[in-house]
């Protein structure tokens, strides 16, 4: 599985950081989406029903379902410190599993674990 350190140097590749500051909302639950997120630096709160269920850090991968077909948003992303993202619309996703197969199985393992926890909170 890719280290946290490779992940953040694909999505650097990618394109230009976004910078969110403490408390800000990178999207809600239930709106539409059609790109993911790799924290390049910093912590993000994932709610949902507006309750914290996980906090992830740089390495990490979120709102990757927007591109696995997924219409809508099923959590709120909000900025806990701030924070240096690099969105991913589904092109330049693709383009990063070209370039390290290795990503593709570290998104789909950290989507998986996700929904899993998620599913037993309900």
């Amino acid at each position: 599985m890719l280290n946290p350190v490779v992940t953040i140097e694909i999505f650097q590749k990618q394109a230009e950081p976004q910078i969110y500051t403490a408390g800000q909302i990178i999207f809600a639950e239930g709106q539409p989406g059609d790109f993911m997120f790799g924290i390049i630096t910093g912590e993000i709160n994932i709610l949902v029903n507006g309750k914290v269920v996980e906090t992830i850090t740089s390495g990490d991968v979120f709102g990757t379902g927007v591109l696995v077909s997924i219409k809508n948003r099923t959590y709120t992303a909000i900025a806990k410190t701030e924070c240096k993202l690099v969105s991913l619309d589904e092109k330049r996703f693709l383009f990063a599993v070209q370039e390290t197969p290795m990503f593709a199985l570290h998104v789909i393992k950290n989507y998986s674990e996700r929904l899993s926890r998620l599913q037993h909170m309900v």
